[in-house]
C-alpha cells in the first residue's frame, strides 16, 4: 500500500498532476453550475409553453416541440447526446467550439428538459388564486407570472433543482469523452501514468463526495433562509 501512495504522491505533486486536478475541478464546476444555469432558462420556457398550451395554437405549437425536445434529451444517456453533438451535429454545422464550452452546452440543454418538468410542477403547484389576484390587479399574464407566480414556483422546487445540480456534478465524470479536463480524466491520468489505479480512483471518489456535501449543506442553509423569510411575512 505505501508503494501506491508512493506512486500517487510522485504524480500528484513532484509531476505536478494536480495542476490538471485544479483544472479539473474548475471545469467541472463551471460545466454543471453553467450548465443548470442554461437548463433554467430553457426549461422555464418549455415549462410556460406547457401551462399555457391551451391559450391558442402558436403556443400549442411551440408547446408540442418542446415535448419533443424533452422526450429526445430525457430518453438518451448525456453521454450519447456529448458523442453526438461532438461528432456529428457541431461538424455538420462547421461549428468549432472548445470542449469545455461544448459540454457546457449539451449539459445545458440536457439539464433543460429535466428543469421543464420540475418547473412546470412548480408552476402547477402555486395555487390558481394567486394568477385571479394578478388580473385582479390589473397585470398581464405575462407580468402575472413575472412578478407572482415563478417566484412562488422557485421556492417550491429549490430542493429539486438542488437535486439537480448533484446529479449534474455527477454527471459531469463523462466530459473527458470529449477532450475536456474534468476531475475524472485528471486522476484518470494520474492513474494511467504508473498504471495505480486505487489511490487515484479513492481520491477521485472523496473528491466527488466533498463537492456533494458542500452543495447539499449550502442547499439546506438557502431553503431555512426562504423559511425564515415567509415567517417573518
Amino acid at each position: 500500500m505505501s508503494k501506491m501512495w508512493e506512486a500517487f504522491y510522485r504524480q500528484f505533486i513532484t509531476y505536478r498532476g494536480y495542476k490538471d486536478v485544479l483544472l479539473g475541478l474548475r471545469n467541472t464546476l463551471l460545466i454543471a453550475i453553467l450548465g443548470l444555469a442554461i437548463g433554467i432558462v430553457i426549461g422555464t420556457v418549455i415549462a410556460c409553453l406547457q401551462v399555457s398550451a391551451g391559450r391558442n395554437k402558436v403556443v400549442k405549437v411551440f408547446s408540442a416541440i418542446g415535448d419533443v425536445y424533452v422526450a429526445i434529451f430525457r430518453g438518451t444517456p448525456i453521454i450519447v447526446q456529448l458523442l453526438l453533438f461532438h461528432y456529428v451535429i457541431f461538424p455538420a454545422m462547421y461549428f468549432s467550439v472548445d470542449g469545455l464550452w461544448e459540454a457546457v452546452i449539451v449539459f445545458g440543454m440536457n439539464s433543460g428538459a429535466y428543469v421543464s418538468e420540475i418547473m412546470r410542477g412548480g408552476i402547477m403547484s402555486v395555487d390558481h388564486g394567486q394568477y385571479e389576484a394578478g388580473r385582479t390587479l390589473g397585470l398581464s399574464y405575462t407580468a402575472t407570472m413575472v412578478k407572482i407566480v415563478f417566484p412562488q414556483a422557485i421556492k417550491n422546487v429549490l430542493p429539486t433543482l438542488g437535486n439537480e445540480l448533484i446529479a449534474l456534478l455527477k454527471d459531469t465524470s463523462v466530459a473527458g469523452y470529449v477532450a475536456t479536463m474534468d476531475l475524472t480524466r485528471a486522476f484518470r491520468l494520474i492513474a494511467t501514468a504508473n498504471y495505480e489505479y486505487i489511490i487515484p480512483y479513492l481520491m477521485l471518489a472523496v473528491f466527488y463526495l466533498v463537492i456533494i456535501l458542500i452543495v447539499t449543506v449550502l442547499i439546506r442553509l438557502l431553503e431555512r433562509r426562504l423559511r425564515k423569510s415567509e415567517k417573518r411575512r
